[in-house]
């Protein structure tokens, strides 16, 4: 439905005898978009023009051309984001194309700035190919000290990722990944230490092997999970399906120790922990399978695969995606405290050292408040951003990233 139909203030009323439609804040909100851009010093008069244009601008971009490196100080790029997507997957939308994306990419954008203090640009491309998608990022780079990629399907997505990642020596970041990754890691670390446990103890069954899943596995297996099997549309990926994908194939090489097989139900079977970035419904009679003390995160929205009246019954802890409800699994927590830590230190990549340390901090800053409503900290938590940030930079020095 357009905005001018839905919203009285468009300053165009409803034709003579129509129904006029109600008013829609969420159009009211978005109209003219909701973001701009602003200078950051004063071009009053002619000595104010004269030093932020030509000719005093000159002076700048000799000293850049003789020396490269002081892009970083004299220009905005190493506090700028590029958040780039092509439209295919967006949010629990699907593939809308690029201008339909652009309202969720400003919302990102926004995001980055309010939670993180990092100005971001959204860019949504018309492109497809993953060779077109990283040419034209690769193009570019030079205006941006990070990218961060979002709402591309898988498994493109993981090949766009690390052509750029080894292409370009800015911090490039899938946060449909990575981020949902952090946040998962930090509020499972808070859960089984509620319960009594560690890492090491859990057995965790995941439903998805899209982006977020397969990199949910990745971290839960660096950061020392018990074991860890995927599961997709099919049943649980392992070494012995003929049908895998070589993402999935090198998802089985690293997951699933027990050499499970069979149904995402059959997983579920004396599991610890269920993680869903699927959608989808699990049955109750699996869910009542679990382990005693069970953590059950399923963050698919609005649906949860498990709704949290049935998990509750079962589990010790209960998170979702939504936030209507505790223990918000929500990637702001994440990604506007990474980048500002990476561009802080000048990284020219984003490591696992750095995931790592940022799921940690996370995790630390209500590790003094935890129970069974609370094991990840508000994405309003004042105290969020500034322990990520610290982290990450700290991370990325330690790991040799850092340039400054």
């Amino acid at each position: 439905m357009a905005a001018e139909i839905v919203n009285p203030l468009s300053g165009s009323g409803p034709e003579e005898g129509a129904q006029e439609e109600p008013f829609d804040p969420a159009f009211a909100l978005h109209r003219g978009g909701k973001m701009a851009v602003r200078a950051t010093v004063p071009v009053r008069d002619k000595d104010d023009l004269s030093l932020a244009y030509t000719p005093g601008v000159a002076k700048v971009c000799t000293a850049i051309a003789e020396q490269p490196e002081l892009v970083h100080d004299y220009t905005w790029k190493s506090q700028v984001v590029a958040v780039v997507t092509d439209g295919s997957a967006v949010l629990g939308l699907g593939d809308i194309g690029p201008e339909a994306s652009l309202p969720v990419m400003e919302g990102k954008a926004i995001l980055f700035k309010q939670f993180g203090g990092v100005d971001a640009v959204p860019i949504a491309l018309d492109c497809r190919e993953v060779d077109e998608l990283v040419e034209t990022v690769v193009r570019l780079a030079p205006s941006f000290g990070g990218v961060n990629l979002e709402d591309i399907s898988a498994p493109r997505c993981f090949e766009v990722e690390r052509r750029l990642q080894e292409r370009l020596d800015i911090p490039v970041f899938h946060d449909d990944q990575h981020g949902t990754a952090v946040v998962t890691l930090a509020a499972l670390r808070n859960a089984a230490k509620l319960t009594g446990r560690t890492l090491g103890d859990l057995r965790a069954v995941i439903s998805g092997a899209g982006a977020a899943g397969v990199a949910i596995a990745r971290i839960l297996v660096e950061a020392g999970i018990g074991d860890v099997a995927v599961c997709d549309r099919k049943g649980i990926v392992s070494r012995d399906r003929e049908d895998l994908t070589d993402v999935k194939r090198e998802l089985a090489g690293f997951t699933n120790k027990a050499g499970l097989a069979g149904s995402l139900e059959s997983a579920l079977d004396g599991a610890d922990v269920f993680i869903g970035v699927s959608g989808g419904t699990v049955p109750e009679p699996a869910v009542a399978k679990m382990a005693d003390n069970a953590l059950i995160f399923a963050m698919a929205n609005p649906n949860p695969e498990i709704h949290p009246d049935v998990a509750h019954k079962y589990a010790a802890v209960v998170a979702t995606g939504r936030s209507d409800y505790p223990n918000q699994i929500n990637n702001v927590l994440a990604f506007p405290g990474i980048f500002a830590g990476a561009l802080q230190v000048r990284a020219s990549r984003i490591t696992e050292g750095m995931k790592l340390a940022a799921a940690e901090a996370l995790a630390a800053v209500v590790a003094d408040e935890l129970s069974a409503d609370c094991v990840i900290p508000s994405p309003f938590d004042e105290r969020v951003a500034p322990a990520v940030t610290a982290a990450v930079a700290a991370a990325a020095r330690a790991d040799g990233v850092a340039r400054r």
